[in-house]
């Protein structure tokens, strides 16, 4: 039986370049930065939580979608803030570019798209809050 996820891979054509972006402007942390045999073995997660994100170096745009800039669907990563109006004020200063102009509100929540150097569509969302009814 499957336990968890462990990591998902997002292909990179700088992998230094890469860690910065993740890093110092989006704000996860790196975790691991193996040189393997097969490649430099290199990762990033969000403070406190165990999933990864592999930064593997590849040709560029190996991991997109056809038409990936035309449609409207979730980035091969998809970030959860606690106030994405505000990370957004902060990544927008570190230079991050989004695909609009401010978060914008649908059924779930809040949400934006950002592109990491290579054109990496990552999803930027804001829950909204779960109501339960006590009575």
């Amino acid at each position: 039986m499957l336990t968890r996820v462990m990591y998902v891979t997002v292909y990179v054509t700088d992998q230094d370049r890469a860690l910065r972006f993740y890093t110092e402007q989006l704000g996860l942390e790196k975790r691991i930065d193996y040189p393997g045999p097969d490649g430099r073995f290199l990762t990033v997660g969000a403070e406190g939580h165990p999933f990864e994100i592999i930064l593997w170096s590849h040709a560029s745009a190996a991991g997109q979608p056809p038409r990936a800039r035309e449609v409207s669907a979730p980035g091969p990563v998809v970030l959860e803030s606690d106030d994405l109006r505000k990370d957004f004020e902060i990544w927008r200063e570190r230079g991050v570019e989004f695909d609009g102009a401010e978060p914008e509100e649908y059924p779930f929540g809040f949400r934006i798209e950002a592109r990491d150097p290579d054109g990496n569509q990552i999803s930027l969302r804001q829950q909204r809050p779960v109501v339960t009814n006590l009575g």
